[in-house]
């Protein structure tokens, strides 16, 4: 945090200072990685091998809301004609699955954050590389990403930083 206000205070000086001499010869460039982690292609395999692994308890789970319905609507419809001890041992029979089913549902959601986050870190980490390695080869002395009120599309290196990553 500390290097980025020195960087940022080094900047404007040099700026306010000597307008035509610093920049006359960097090349900037912008990258979106909001875009780049939505678009590269090892995110998408990402959330296709989360989702293959989570299908199999997502799936569970509905079919046990699946019977939860079942159970009401059985209820709903027969407790006319119900025994009174029959109705109340239905309902509190939908009240545990209820419990056991919010308790999955909670631990599945936590599960898949936690994995979905370890695989978003791992996705970071390769399009920071790639940036880097747009960086070294097309000779920028500056990448920007976030902050940046305004970039033309000459600076905006976005395009190219996911053609590196599509080519991996």
């Amino acid at each position: 945090m500390l290097t980025k206000i020195k960087l940022v205070l080094f900047l404007f000086s040099a700026l306010t200072l000597f307008p035509g001499v610093l920049f006359a010869e960097m090349k900037i460039g912008f990258v979106n990685l909001v875009k780049l982690i939505e678009e590269a292609p090892q995110g998408e395999a990402a959330t296709k091998k989360i989702e293959a692994e989570f299908s199999p308890r997502d799936n569970a789970i509905r079919k046990k809301q699946e019977k939860v319905q079942k159970l009401e609507a059985d209820i709903k419809k027969n407790a006319l004609v119900m025994k009174a001890s029959e109705l109340s041992k239905r309902e509190a029979e939908i009240t545990k699955l209820k419990r056991s089913l919010k308790r999955e549902a909670e631990e599945f959601r936590e599960d898949y954050n936690v994995r979905r986050n370890e695989e978003l870190k791992v996705l970071q980490k390769v399009v920071r590389e790639a940036i880097n390695d747009v960086g070294k080869q097309s000779k920028f002395d500056l990448i920007l990403a976030e902050g940046v009120l305004y970039t033309s599309d000459k600076a905006n290196i976005t395009e190219l930083v996911l053609k590196m990553l599509r080519s991996k």
